[in-house]
């Protein structure tokens, strides 16, 4: 269901007509029976500064594309339900946030006002919609609920969320009366010398009563040089119509600053880092050198774990307590347990139960599972296999799709050959079972509770328990091979 151009009614604003209008209204007056809160997210602009094929909105900052992270303000500030509104690459907004939101399509990038309006058939009059951009990605949920809790208590039909900055040009201005009060937006290009000192601005986010916004959006014309329909317009129109307009005040100008270019890219990416890692060490958490470290917003870390420098936490990863993860590890997606060690490693999409150490020069593909006390080492590769406790796994080996039971020892240089060309097969390999140095395991196969592998071996079939496996040929020494092959001329080292 979706806001279309030309629906009829009033002939301003491209969309559908309204009722509301007069502050006279027992349920305009009161606020009684106004319904829920629903959020608006307006994602339909091109982002043409970002000189980018990729949508403004998509861009990640700390991992997390910024539309996804507004989704997530929203949703920790109690709006349960969120509408999108969505024009260019409209597709790929819908595959990153799939049913999580509702949409609006605006065909034609027409203003704010305009795309507001798409929204209109998805929000009852009575409902409180709070309006922001899916390109602020620091705003945070305390001042959200805010915002929304001043809106509500002062039965307001329009609030605005107001910042003090030490550059307001660009903004437009908060005029306020002698007493204190709100009394007009004046815009760049319309403010005097006085008017433009003022450091109060509107970064352009609001909470609505959906009755009368839409009334006023109807009255809104594209006066202006781009001939577009501005949602601001609507803050002279209520006030002319006896609405109250109310502000809020945020103390943080970063926290509504929207994202045009790369530069602002950087600045939110450093803001949003700072933010999180300043939340963690607030916890209890040991960040040796912020400068170098770097942890998603949707990460959790338990409380004396220590980040050493040239750490990346990515995605929704969940790390237990008293870790220490780096230098250089560098983790995405996954379920660390306690006083887990990792260094120098990657590890992605994985389970890693208490007391796991990985590193240095690891690598945990998706899918692995270590249970207590595992060990992998040097130059070991993990991928989708599930490792028993105390299983030991230290040296230049490969496994993958294996399920290895506990107090196994895999040697140096051995792998599972898990894969034939065609499809993957699996290793399963017992308790207690002994693999030895540079072995061979051709899924699929098994290894039964403690078996063991002769160094050196390729190993097709099945392992019984508690007996040697050896398949390598018989060595065999030549005497004299040497002397006849090379006639006598041979020196050792051919420089």
């Amino acid at each position: 269901m979706q806001g279309e151009w030309g629906m009829g009614g009033n002939p301003g604003i491209p969309g559908g007509s309204n009722e509301w209008g007069s502050p006279t209204d027992p349920q305009t007056r009161r606020g009684e029976s106004r319904g829920g809160t629903v959020g608006v997210v307006l994602a339909a602009g091109h982002g043409k500064r970002m000189r980018s094929d990729l949508l403004k909105v998509l861009h990640p900052v700390g991992g997390v594309p910024m539309v996804a992270l507004v989704l997530d303000a929203l949703r920790e500030a109690g709006v349960g339900r969120v509408i999108a509104v969505v024009g260019h690459q409209r597709e790929a907004v819908r595959q990153l946030l799939g049913d999580r939101v509702e949409y609006a399509v605006q065909e034609r990038q027409l203003g704010t006002g305009h795309a507001l309006l798409q929204a209109r058939p998805l929000i009852d009059d009575g409902a409180d919609a709070v309006v922001l951009y899916g390109d602020t990605p620091l705003l945070t949920p305390e001042t959200l609920a805010r915002l929304i809790r001043v809106h509500r208590e002062r039965e307001a039909a329009a609030t605005l969320l107001t910042v003090t900055v030490e550059d307001p040009r660009g903004y437009g201005r908060i005029v306020r009366d002698a007493a204190g009060r709100f009394e007009r937006i004046v815009e760049e290009a319309d403010a005097g010398p006085a008017e433009k000192a003022i450091r109060e601005v509107n970064p352009g986010i609001y909470c609505f009563r959906a009755g009368p916004l839409f009334a006023a959006l109807e009255r809104v014309r594209p006066d202006n040089a781009q001939g577009e329909y501005y949602l601001v317009d609507v803050i002279p129109d209520l006030l002319a119509g006896g609405f109250r307009v109310e502000t809020v005040l945020t103390e943080e100008p970063l926290e509504v600053q929207g994202v045009n270019t790369r530069r602002d890219l950087a600045r939110a990416e450093a803001a949003l880092r700072e933010r999180v890692l300043n939340r963690l060490m607030d916890s209890g958490v040991t960040v040796v050198d912020p400068a170098t470290t770097y942890v998603s917003p949707r990460a959790r870390v338990g409380r004396d774990t220590v980040l050493a420098p040239f750490t990346v936490i990515e995605g929704e990863t969940e790390v237990g307590r008293g870790c220490r993860l780096g230098p250089g590890a560098h983790i995405t997606g996954c379920r660390l347990g306690d006083g887990v060690r990792v260094w120098h490693s990657v590890l992605e999409e994985s389970q890693v139960a208490d007391g796991v150490t990985i590193g240095p020069f690891s690598h945990l593909r998706a899918g692995s599972r270590l249970e207590p006390g595992v060990q992998v080492g040097n130059f070991a590769e993990v991928k989708n296999s599930h490792l028993g406790a105390g299983t030991k796994v230290h040296h230049h080996s490969y496994i993958g799709d294996a399920v290895i039971g506990s107090r196994v020892n895999i040697g140096a240089g051995v792998v599972t050959v898990n894969y034939d060309g065609v499809a993957k097969h699996p290793t399963h390999i017992g308790d207690g079972a002994f693999i030895g140095c540079n072995a061979n395991l051709v899924a699929p196969v098994r290894v039964a509770d403690g078996g063991y592998v002769a160094a050196g071996s390729t190993i097709n079939q099945d392992v019984p328990p508690g007996a040697l496996a050896i398949a390598r040929a018989r060595q065999e020494n030549k005497q004299g091979w040497v002397e006849k092959r090379f006639n006598g001329k041979h020196g050792g080292n051919d420089r």
